[in-house]
């Protein structure tokens, strides 16, 4: 199906719904029933709060999901800024608390909700648990991108923030810029969620009103898309990553890689209003739709779950939290920018 055949209406929470309860989000699931004895953690219930947080016209229930997910948040981040990730089903932490990609993941989350949410108490709880969350540095490149793109989203309504600014100029001092013109990436090789990486610098760079920033941003995300489209179709990094000149197709692919070439591209367009941009991001809504390397839709049009991944034979039909919030998340940015809908 193509874009030009759709037509826009709300987002499906119902899977998502499913997964959730009064205290958190599943992590997994076997095929769309969630597995609760694998219990919850905050990479997933970061993702499910920046999702309902930035719904345009959300009902009562993802109100009150989201309610959930902040809380899960918030309970995660200890004093000292560090945070735990999972937790068990009785409510019990099962790790350490550390400043890992859960930790970037929640700044995220909590910056959007601070500077997007009407709710004036729900604005003020986000910003508090940010405050906390960057008293803390990190080691981990993604870790900290996530962080900056939540520190992106504060300065817009508290433009003078130090802890947001910190994080801004931290990620950019985390991604050097590289001098070989045939592998510019910051990295030896292609990871995972690599659209994070580009996306933080530009949006950063906006926030901190450095150009130089944002435009070495984009040079990265065109080289991510330029690495990552085969004919008309995105191939994205598979499961084990992708080394320099290493062709495809790769699998398993992750929902998580189209829905960040997708948040990246819909920030460049919205920085720089040029279209190629919302080429990017129509690739990674039609990969969701099936115009991948297998040919095999990776979303459920009425209830809203995501596969968890993208094989050589069709898909792994298992629908967990990050696959479904990765579809989500890309229809909510191709609904935005493209007029998208679900057939």
């Amino acid at each position: 199906m193509t874009l030009s055949r759709l037509t826009t209406h709300a987002t499906p929470f119902a899977h998502l719904d499913r997964l959730t309860d009064d205290r958190g989000l599943f992590e997994h699931s076997l095929f769309d029933a969630p597995r609760e004895e694998h219990g919850y953690c905050v990479d997933d219930a970061a993702r499910a709060l920046l999702i309902t947080s930035r719904e345009p016209s959300p009902t009562t229930r993802v109100r009150e999901m989201a309610e959930v997910y902040l809380g899960f948040v918030e309970r995660a981040i200890q004093r000292d800024g560090r945070a735990h990730n999972r937790m068990d089903t009785v409510g019990r932490w099962t790790d350490a608390p550390g400043v890992g990609d859960w930790w970037g993941r929640a700044l995220r989350a909590l910056g959007t909700v601070a500077s997007r949410t009407e709710s004036p108490r729900i604005r003020t709880r986000a910003l508090r648990a940010f405050n906390r969350a960057a008293q803390q540095d990190s080691q981990d490149l993604r870790a900290i991108a996530f962080g900056a793109l939540g520190a992106s989203e504060i300065l817009a309504v508290a433009p003078r923030l130090a802890s947001a600014r910190k994080l801004i100029f931290r990620a950019a001092a985390m991604i050097p810029t590289a001098h070989d013109p045939e592998w510019p990436w910051p990295e030896p090789r292609l990871r995972y969620s690599n659209g994070v990486i580009p996306e933080a610098l530009i949006a950063g760079g906006a926030a901190v009103h450095d150009r130089g920033l944002t435009a070495r941003g984009l040079l990265l995300l065109e080289f991510l898309l330029a690495s990552e489209t085969v004919d008309g179709r995105l191939s994205v990094t598979g499961l084990e990553g992708r080394d320099p000149g290493e062709d495809g197709p790769l699998f398993d692919q992750l929902p998580i890689e189209a829905s960040a070439i997708a948040d990246a591209c819909a920030r460049a367009y919205d920085i720089t209003g040029e279209d190629r941009w919302l080429d990017g991001l129509r690739l990674a809504w039609e990969w969701f739709l099936g115009n991948n390397d297998s040919g095999t839709a990776m979303i459920d049009a009425e209830t809203g779950a995501g596969y968890d991944g993208l094989t050589p034979d069709g898909r792994n039909e298992n629908r967990g939290a990050e696959s479904t919030l990765a579809a989500l998340s890309t229809f909510q940015q191709a609904r935005r920018l493209l007029g998208a809908a679900l057939p």
